[in-house]
């Protein structure tokens, strides 16, 4: 509409007289309109959003590995008979336990094997897990001990040998420890062979007061001593009896069981063999392999003993050291499927919680049916 023209007269509905009988009555005030959102913006690339992370890439906790299912349940079958005044001789079916102390993380677990669960027969299998000390100097055990097979008391007989390794490793921890910061590594192996031969002498001598063979009231025993200062390295290895100890360095896994170079069988011509003749020319009677008869005045010979086995290793950040039993050990050094499975699992940035761990270390690999038990150490 255009604009009036400058002295045009009001329209009628402008034209009010300035002096109403009323005032004028004025209305609400308008309302405003609705604010806008402003439209969304990217966030600046210096300071991004929150994120979330998607889920760390890796292999699922698995039942088994191998072309075949084991042929034993994976859960728990049977319980062992329990007697109502010795209930203390009851063994649970599973142990878990893990700690971390200076530069380490430790995780340990002892499972029924499956043929056991099956058969209502109790863990021969013993874990000891202790810390002697305190602060710095500190001293970490891990000791385990498998009984023999098929003899009752199997299952006592690894808890004793715990039990009496334990007690000697813990009143002698302050002096290990020193050995173990100097490096006095021909100390520590005499030392310690000491101690593991008193520990099963007087497992011997348990039999003995029981009225039971030796051989029925045995135990393989396998340790590990940690220190918890966070600037010494050096884990120790000692033990007798069958099991493995293994480290994953770079994903890859490496078998430094010691070694035992024993000599067996019979003596062979320029190694212990005696000569066929004497200086003088004299040719050696003929051994015709009979037995001679025990004197009556010196003791039987004892069977013989396991071979002491030792090792000292320097860790690196990184590392994954595994000692375990030869429930564990055989199937990793007989199943290539089960070692690549767990050097997955196991080399991740942040070791395992205690539930992972035990998911992990019941993998069931079919013909391997033990108990199992195993220690693990993830350096940081």
């Amino acid at each position: 509409m255009a604009e009036s023209p400058q002295g045009a007269a009001p329209s009628a509905a402008a034209a009010e007289p300035a002096t109403a009988a009323f005032p004028a009555v004025a209305g609400p005030p308008p309302t405003p309109p609705p604010p806008t959102e402003p439209p969304p913006t990217e966030p600046p690339p210096d300071n991004p959003g929150p994120r979330i992370e998607p889920p760390a890439t890796g292999p699922r906790p698995r039942g088994h590995v191998g072309s075949r299912p084991p042929t034993y349940d994976a859960e728990p079958t049977a319980l062992p008979p329990a007697d109502p005044d010795d209930l203390d001789d009851l063994v649970a079916d599973t142990v878990l336990d893990g700690a971390r102390y200076g530069s380490c993380t430790l995780r340990a677990v002892s499972l029924r094997g499956d043929s056991a669960r099956y058969r209502g027969e109790p863990r021969r299998d013993s874990l000891l897990t202790a810390r002697f000390g305190t602060g710095e100097q500190a001293l970490l055990l891990v000791a385990m001990a498998t009984g023999a097979r098929a003899t009752p008391g199997a299952h006592r007989a690894a808890a004793e040998a715990c039990h009496w390794i334990g007690r000697a490793v813990g009143r002698s921890h302050t002096r290990l420890v020193e050995d173990i910061r100097a490096g006095r590594r021909g100390d520590l192996k005499s030392g310690l062979h000491r101690l593991t031969d008193r520990s099963l002498g007087k497992l011997r001598a348990s039999a003995a007061e029981q009225g039971v063979d030796p051989e029925e009231y045995a135990a393989g025993l396998r340790c590990l001593l940690l220190p918890a200062d966070p600037e010494c390295r050096t884990r120790v290895f000692f033990g007798v009896g069958p099991g493995g100890l293994f480290r994953l360095r770079e994903g890859e896994w490496q078998d430094i069981e010691p070694q035992v170079t024993d000599v067996r069988g019979e003596p062979v011509l320029g190694f212990g063999s005696p000569p066929s003749e004497t200086p003088e020319g004299d040719r050696l009677t003929m051994d015709l392999g009979i037995p001679t008869p025990p004197s009556p005045y010196e003791p039987a010979p004892e069977p013989p003993r396991e071979p002491f086995r030792f090792r000292t290793s320097v860790a690196r950040p990184g590392d994954t050291l595994l000692m375990c039993s030869s429930g564990l050990a055989d199937p990793l050094r007989g199943e290539p499927e089960l070692c690549e499975y767990l050097a997955d699992r196991w080399s991740r940035p942040e070791p395992p919680g205690l539930a992972a761990f035990l998911a992990d270390s019941q993998v069931r690999v079919k013909g391997y049916a033990d108990d199992r038990t195993a220690a693990a150490v993830w350096e940081a």
